[in-house]
């Protein structure tokens, strides 16, 4: 009943006149009602069999059973199918609902649908079945399962209410053939979607209302039976914000299933208890990744208040309010079920969106990161003068060691094009810190660097420099020492310096023997540099220091996620 009645647009509650309300009826009126279906009917059916007096007590007792619900809209209608009783009346109502279903469809949302039969048709192949929940399907599609988004399988057919269409849309019963897909790997419960927001969750932060039948409090630690579309799974309830909701009561909870789930936001679900007994709760989806510290703070429960609205913008707004370092738009939309923004992005307030619109921050957070970063360079650049900045990820352990790597990027990028900070050979600096050479010292480094270029893998030392260009050494000595620190030049060892352009090669080599050895050692790197012994040491001890590498007894490993000379670059 629950996979059933999930997403539907109207319900009818039936009631037997000679029975009367009966136990499955109170809970399946709970279930409608935890699943917000607010459109319906009750029909107390077999009036032929009871008298006008008993038919009076079972629509007053049916009208107080609905408002005790909640769902004091639905209407009471009387039938009997041997006399004809009604009959007219509910089919009139029913005509009236359907058009009323008839709703457009939001271009931006992702097909999805929960499958409730899978099974093989000859010439057609793999056939399965449920209701859309949201969006639009057309035939040549590519979906796919959404605990499974690596396999994408092309829509053959598609059939609905028995006729075979081009496409289908949320609110109808559809029948989908794929190519590609084996019988063996699909069943009830599965979520057939668009590859673009297929995702899977263990934890969810949800908006819960306790069923008023129930007899007392839900706890945090309670086990449950979570039936959410097609899917039913074991889960444990966490209570936010508080120690307990009363039965009739609502509040924020955070759900653990004891296996992956496929769910959106806005999603319904009810809970029932872990014998599977009686209804005991219902909700909705707030968040799909839910983090498992910190989920108690008053700013993550006020977070969780603005998750509520079911207006996209608002949510988003509400979002980026409680999100310092911004959101990843491509991970907001996939938790929405959206493949687009379903509003003008232009017309929000307060908002900014970085390169590509692959990040949105809100315009105070932004503020708050970008002082950060100028505060830490300000820093850095009064307690070492003479150096040209820290490396990005030192930077990012100084201004903002919680940000995640793909936000950092583009705020460093964004601050960049802005001209609020450069970037130089990998190191930032505020811009009107970078290290002036003087004007001899220009010339010196226009005539050295070409020498440097030239050398390739073996260049000049500083004496062999200094004669070359007709300069005191300990001049040459000096410049080289300024290059270094502005990111113009590498030094190795004592007075042995190296072009960045040359570096970059070494470091791609390295990366090419890392690939294919697993490991760089001093000899694989001697052979492929044709270098001595010696100077490969030397080379991949400079590695080591900048942290490109790291050494390990006599291996070097190339450090994991460096950014220190990109491949490509």
């Amino acid at each position: 009943m629950v996979a059933g009645a999930s997403g539907i647009d109207f319900a009818l509650l039936l009631i037997a006149a000679d029975d009367g309300i009966m136990p499955q009826t109170i809970e399946h009126l709970s279930i409608l009602s935890l699943l917000h279906v607010r459109r319906g009917a009750a029909v107390i059916t077999k009036i032929d069999r009871v008298d006008e007096s008993v038919k009076h007590e079972r629509i007053t007792q049916v009208q107080a059973l609905l408002a005790e619900a909640g769902l004091n809209d639905y209407p009471v209608l009387c039938v009997s199918a041997l006399r004809g009783d009604g009959v007219d009346d509910l089919r009139s109502l029913l005509q009236h609902e359907a058009e009323q279903a008839k709703t457009d469809v939001v271009a931006e949302t992702a097909f999805r649908m929960g499958l409730d039969r899978a099974f093989t048709l000859d010439g057609v192949g793999t056939v399965v079945a449920g209701s859309i929940a949201t969006g639009i399907v057309h035939v040549g599609d590519s979906l796919c399962l959404a605990h499974a988004p690596d396999k994408s399988y092309r829509v053959r057919s598609l059939h609905v209410h028995n006729k075979n269409v081009e496409t289908a849309h949320a609110g109808q019963r559809c029948a989908v053939g794929l190519v590609g897909l084996e019988r063996n790997v699909v069943e009830r419960g599965h979520m057939l979607c668009d590859p673009a927001i297929a995702q899977s969750s263990l934890r969810m932060d949800v908006f819960l209302q306790v069923a008023a039948t129930e007899a007392s409090s839900l706890r945090s630690g309670t086990l449950v039976h979570l039936h959410l579309a097609t899917q039913e799974c074991m889960a444990s309830v966490a209570i936010l914000g508080s120690s307990s909701i009363v039965p009739g009561e609502s509040g924020l909870a955070q759900l653990v299933v004891q296996q992956p789930i496929n769910a959106w936001h806005g999603d319904r679900f009810i809970l029932r208890d872990a014998s599977a007994n009686r209804t005991v709760a219902g909700g909705s989806v707030l968040d799909t990744n839910a983090p498992a510290r910190y989920r108690q703070t008053p700013q993550r429960l006020n977070y969780l208040q603005t998750q509520r609205s079911e207006d996209p913008a608002t949510r988003l707004q509400g979002a980026l309010a409680h999100a310092p370092f911004g959101l990843n738009s491509a991970e907001w939309l996939r938790s929405a079920g959206l493949h687009d923004w379903p509003f003008t992005l232009d017309a929000l307030d307060n908002i900014v969106f970085g390169l590509s619109r692959e990040w949105a921050i809100s315009q105070e957070r932004l503020q708050e990161n970008e002082a950060a970063v100028i505060n830490a360079l300000q820093a850095f650049h009064t307690k070492y003068p003479e150096d040209i900045g820290p490396d990005l990820q030192r930077a990012r352990r100084l201004a903002a060691p919680r940000m995640p790597e793909a936000l950092w990027q583009q705020l460093i990028a964004r601050m960049a094009t802005n001209a609020v900070l450069a970037k130089r050979n990998g190191f930032l600096h505020l811009a009107e810190h970078g290290v002036q050479l003087q004007a001899a010292e220009k010339i010196v480094a226009e005539r050295a660097l070409p020498l440097l270029l030239e050398g390739s893998f073996d260049p000049p030392w500083i004496r062999d420099i200094a004669d070359a260009i007709k300069q005191p050494e300990t001049q040459v000595r000096h410049i080289f020492i300024r290059l270094a620190k502005a990111g113009d030049v590498f030094q190795i060892v004592k007075d042995l310096y190296y072009h960045p352009l040359i570096v970059r090669k070494l470091a791609a080599l390295v990366r090419n023997i890392n690939r294919r050895d697993g490991e760089v050692t001093a000899a694989n790197f001697r052979d492929a540099t044709g270098l001595g012994r010696k100077r490969a040491i030397q080379i991949l001890e400079f590695f080591d220091r900048i942290g490109f590498l790291r050494r390990v007894d006599d291996k070097h490993l190339l450090r994991p996620g460096t950014v220190l000379f990109p491949e490509g670059e």
